[in-house]
């Protein structure tokens, strides 16, 4: 059975902005469903520590191997806390070790014999360089489930071009969307090219590990480009222009496929975003603003029609919500059973009700600030949950307990004193 790490109490809010929230413990003794699953992971910065947060999450043993700088994404955070890894290197554990040297990279190999998944970030070709190929890593375990993340894929005409999330976002055509029509295409604020290739390398990397038992196959390659998970969550847009010759416009937070949904300002200066996306809910709608012929006007009467007349529609729907205060808005369109939502900013999430109670958010001991708040796992098991079993690492804390073993005293006093194994 898993092990409970919720504690009785809640953790005092701090600064009087956040919270109370369920608090948790690390519980190193805790396992989940992927007990047992051994992953070196070689990666810097999002895209593969999404992936391997993931695995941890539920109970993988991830070997995060850094060299003497560390991650990157040590360096990313707030306040002169790294926060960014706080949150992402839970659960696993750091050795640090000189990868510019044959002896590093023999320790690694020694890893790589007991482990079931390794993951790298390189671009294209540099782990080969590094003696480190896919090749190389199936001789020493047949097994392995290698998942190699780049900004273009491993192979086509960009495999050696250097990639961030910011040009697949652009490049993939999500920028060219995002945005209103009459200013400037948006990127997004936050790592979505490399969240998206993250989850779906986790996804890749189960189904491979699955396809290893079921099959009794060996392991395989798996390559994930920051471009193609990011493509394939824009939908139908290639077929949607195949069919029609037009390009989609960017239209703000209106809808090209339904309407109205948009975001509406109210009285007292605040947002709510709203969504009619089934004709019932749409004469809902028209019912509860007092517009009940709307539902028969041929502007509006079917999906199609509302789309063709958005900007009219918006502006009914939009004139009504401009009239009453957000919480006046938000109870009475819940009175009447029709979809709207408050557009919430930071501060009002860490203390909503909801966020509180199904516990999205939880609070969890940490060294530097004595508790931090972080999103809990997802997604949710009922029979083998994902565990907080211990804090995100410092640089090489874990290079006894994980090398020592491997390598015995003799072999890891030789290589600590060279340099190869990097003390914390």
């Amino acid at each position: 059975m898993p092990v409970d790490t919720t504690q009785a109490t809640h953790a005092p809010a701090r600064r009087g902005s956040i919270g109370p929230l369920h608090a948790k413990r690390f519980d190193a003794a805790a396992r989940g469903p992927l007990d047992g699953i051994k992953v070196v992971d070689l990666s810097r910065l999002m895209a593969g520590n999404m992936l391997s947060l993931q695995l941890a999450d539920f109970g993988a043993d991830v070997i995060k191997v850094e060299n003497e700088r560390g991650d990157t994404l040590r360096a990313v955070g707030a306040g002169g806390i790294s926060t960014n890894w706080k949150v992402y290197g839970r659960n696993k554990r750091s050795v640090c070790l000189d990868l510019h040297s044959t002896q590093g990279i023999t320790v690694v190999r020694k890893l790589v014999a007991t482990a079931d998944v390794f993951i790298e970030s390189f671009k294209p070709g540099v782990l080969e360089q590094m003696g480190l190929g896919p090749d190389v890593l199936h001789t020493i375990r047949p097994q392995l489930v290698i998942a190699r993340i780049s900004g273009w894929g491993q192979t086509g005409p960009f495999q050696h071009k250097p990639g961030f999330g910011t040009l697949a976002e652009g490049y993939s055509g999500f920028a060219s969307i995002n945005g209103f029509a009459d200013r400037e295409p948006v990127l997004p604020p936050i790592f979505l090219g490399d969240m998206t290739a993250g989850l779906s390398g986790a996804i890749a990397v189960l189904t491979a590990l699955l396809a290893r038992e079921r099959k009794d196959a060996p392991g395989q390659v798996i390559d994930v480009s920051l471009f193609e998970p990011l493509f394939s969550i824009l939908g139908p847009s290639a077929a949607n222009y195949a069919l029609t010759g037009k390009i989609k416009p960017r239209t703000g937070s209106r809808s090209t496929n339904t309407s109205p949904r948009n975001a509406y300002r109210t009285r007292d200066d605040k947002w709510l975003c709203l969504s009619s996306s089934t004709q019932g809910m749409a004469e809902r709608l028209f019912r509860a603003i007092g517009r009940p012929e709307l539902i028969d006007d041929p502007r509006y009467a079917t999906n199609v029609q509302r789309v063709q007349h958005a900007e009219a529609l918006d502006a009914i729907v939009g004139g009504f919500i401009a009239e009453r205060t957000l919480d006046d808005n938000l109870a009475f369109f819940e009175a009447a059973g029709v979809t709207v939502g408050p557009i919430n900013t930071i501060d009002q999430i860490v203390t909503d009700d909801y966020v509180i109670e199904r516990e999205v958010l939880v609070e969890l001991p940490d060294e530097d600030v004595g508790s931090l708040p972080m999103h809990n796992v997802v997604p949710r098991l009922s029979g083998t949950p994902g565990t907080f079993r211990r804090p995100a690492p410092t640089l090489g804390e874990h290079n006894r307990e994980v090398l020592l073993p491997l390598l015995g005293e003799h072999e890891y006093t030789i290589l600590e004193r060279q340099g190869v194994i990097v003390g914390p």
